[in-house]
C-alpha cells in the first residue's frame, strides 16, 4: 500500500511553486525606463510622422460661398426670385409656416407627403411633381419658395404654378 503523503507530494510541490510565482509579482515584466515611472500626464506623447496632419491630397476644395438647403435663414433669396419660384410676405416664420400648410391643404391637386416645421419645409406632390415648399426667415419677412430634390429653386411648370397660386391665396 502507498503512503498517503507520497501521493500528496506532487500536489504540495505544485501549490508551493504557484505560490512562489504568484508572490514574485510582475517585476520580471517591468521596463527600466524612467518614462514609465513618471506620471501619465508628464510622459511625452509620440505621434507617428504620417499621423500628425491629415492627408488632404484627395479632398475637394471648399466652395467660396456655402449654401445649404437646411439653413433656417437667408440674407437674400436672389436666385429664387429671378425664377419666380418664391415670394416674400411679412410675418413670423412659424405663423407663415402654419398659414402655408392651410393654403396647401386648400389647394386642389396638392398632396402633402410630410412636413417638418423645424426645417420649415412641406414635402408636396402637385401635378405629378414632387418638391419642397420652404419657409425661410429673411430680412423683409418670410420667404416661401419651391425647392427641387437637389436643393435648387424648382423651375418646372408644376412648382411655378403652385407658387403663383399660393402667392394669390396668401394675399401677395
Amino acid at each position: 500500500m502507498r503512503h498517503p503523503t507520497r501521493s500528496l507530494r506532487p500536489v504540495v510541490i505544485a501549490v508551493l511553486a504557484t505560490a512562489v510565482l504568484a508572490t514574485s509579482g510582475c517585476h520580471w515584466f517591468t521596463k527600466d525606463s524612467d518614462l514609465y515611472t513618471q506620471a501619465e500626464e508628464s510622459r511625452p506623447l509620440e505621434v507617428p510622422p504620417d499621423l500628425n496632419l491629415p492627408d488632404t491630397s484627395g479632398a475637394m476644395p471648399m466652395p467660396a460661398a456655402p449654401n445649404s438647403v437646411s439653413r433656417s435663414s437667408m440674407a437674400t433669396p436672389a436666385a429664387s426670385t429671378a425664377t419666380n419660384s418664391g415670394f416674400t410676405i411679412p410675418g413670423d416664420r412659424d405663423d407663415v409656416f402654419n398659414k402655408l400648410g392651410e393654403a396647401l391643404a386648400a389647394t386642389e391637386g396638392v398632396t402633402i407627403a410630410s412636413k417638418a416645421q423645424i426645417l420649415g419645409a412641406y414635402d408636396v406632390d402637385f401635378e405629378g411633381s414632387q418638391f419642397l415648399m420652404r419657409v425661410t426667415k429673411v430680412e423683409a419677412g418670410v420667404y416661401i419658395s419651391a425647392v427641387d430634390p437637389r436643393g435648387m429653386p424648382a423651375t418646372t411648370e408644376a412648382p411655378l404654378k403652385l407658387v403663383a397660386s399660393l402667392k394669390a391665396a396668401m394675399g401677395h
